[in-house]
């Protein structure tokens, strides 16, 4: 038995779960404190917390990036607050119409797609983490973002948990707005490409696993996904919406996601 497993064995749960904690809040440290004092982060601490509660009780729709996009009638939700992730803006000709927002946290994603993310004409969310692929604007809100840490942040000026998926971010980000009902669409929580998780690949033709075939095409670096913490990242965000009486609601069509309540993409937007 290595040492790690020995000392968990040992060690009561709660204990062991307070000092990784406490362990993993030492090693931010170097990062947090940049986080809080640079004044690219201290302007978007400012408009970030403008933005706390601006949409209270109103509607949102967090679009994935899954192929089920394409079965889905995006028209439908072309009036409503939208967030739109990642590389999002490959469909926004097709739909003659932008997200409300847009989120991106991936350091890959931005460092390849960097010049595409300034040209952006709507409010961006992003990782604070990779703000040296970027230059500071007014629509440019820096996100301190991290991968451990586990916790479901209700003011986004602090600390932002990934849980292995940029919806989770989305998530935290639509709580702090003040969102009371949240529809995810396009998130299938399914992929082909296997692998371990979080490993860095690089796309050698078409893309299966996202709306578009160009969308991590050839010669594109990402990560391949890591379902099983995303799943512990959304049922962290499903209790804490519960919790103040809002909902998070899944329209994604033939979507694997079963944390959240599933209803109908076409019966729940209507015509």
């Amino acid at each position: 038995m290595n040492p790690k497993a020995l000392i968990k064995r040992i060690v009561p749960n709660r204990v062991w779960q307070f000092g990784r904690s406490s362990w993993d809040g030492i090693q931010r440290i170097p990062g947090r404190v940049e986080a809080t004092l640079h004044p690219w982060r201290r302007d978007s601490i400012q408009k970030l917390r403008a933005l706390k509660d601006v949409h209270k009780g109103e509607r949102c729709v967090i679009i994935g990036n899954g192929p089920s996009l394409n079965k889905t009638d995006i028209q439908k939700i072309r009036d409503e607050y939208s967030f739109g992730l990642n590389r999002i803006y490959l469909a926004w000709e097709e739909w003659g119409f932008t997200t409300s927002y847009f989120l991106s946290v991936n350091d890959l994603v931005i460092e390849q797609c960097a010049h595409e993310i300034m040209a952006l004409p709507i409010p961006a969310f992003i990782s604070w983490r990779a703000h040296r692929w970027l230059e500071p604007q007014d629509n440019l809100h820096f996100l301190y973002t991290t991968y451990t840490g586990p916790k479901f942040a209700k003011d986004v000026s602090k600390r932002v948990w990934e849980g292995a998926t940029v919806t989770y971010t989305a998530l935290q980000l639509a709580y702090h707005m003040g969102f009371s009902t949240v529809v995810l669409i396009g998130v299938d929580h399914s992929f082909s490409s296997k692998g371990k998780p979080n490993q860095t690949v690089e796309s050698q033709g078409d893309d299966p696993n996202h709306f578009s075939p160009q969308y991590f095409g050839k010669g594109f670096r990402w990560q391949l996904p890591d379902l099983e913490t995303s799943e512990v990242a959304y049922k962290m965000a499903h209790q804490a919406f519960l919790a103040d009486g809002r909902q998070v609601l899944d329209a994604t069509v033939g979507g694997k996601l079963q944390v959240f309540p599933k209803v109908d993409f076409d019966q729940y937007f209507g015509k």
